[in-house]
């Protein structure tokens, strides 16, 4: 892990979250390696000094084009505002939205927030 990557000891006291998204009901059944790649993100949050690790799986089957409601989705922003979040964790962060909208906006709570995005390239802190 390099400096860059280092998660600062009060960001690690809030909730990692792992974000599980398959776009459509095909993958839901055909790629499930990827689906265990994903839920094996836990692992990675743990590995990074997250305790408290949660998973949000809700909109798996559902594109994230904007054009679909996404509870979970609704619920990680939720949490991000709240100041819950120390880390969203995702395969790769350009899955987590689809839309300009919604991938600027996650991204700006993050920043907000102090909260980390950690995919498997690395450990993005948008508050810089």
């Amino acid at each position: 892990m390099t400096s860059a990557e280092v998660i600062p000891a009060v960001v690690l006291k809030r909730k990692a979250v792992v974000h599980v998204r398959q776009s459509t009901q095909s993958q839901v059944m055909t790629n499930l390696e990827s689906k265990r790649r994903q839920y094996d993100l836990v692992d990675v949050a743990r590995q990074r000094g997250f305790v408290d690790v949660e998973i949000i799986d809700d909109d798996v089957g559902r594109s994230a084009s904007g054009t679909v409601a996404r509870p979970g989705f609704d619920r990680l922003v939720a949490w991000l505002c709240a100041g819950k979040v120390g880390a969203v964790l995702c395969f790769d962060a350009s899955r987590l939205a689809r839309n300009g909208r919604d991938w600027h906006h996650l991204l700006e709570l993050c920043g907000l927030v102090e909260a980390r995005v950690i995919d498997l390239d690395g450990v993005y802190d948008r508050s810089c």
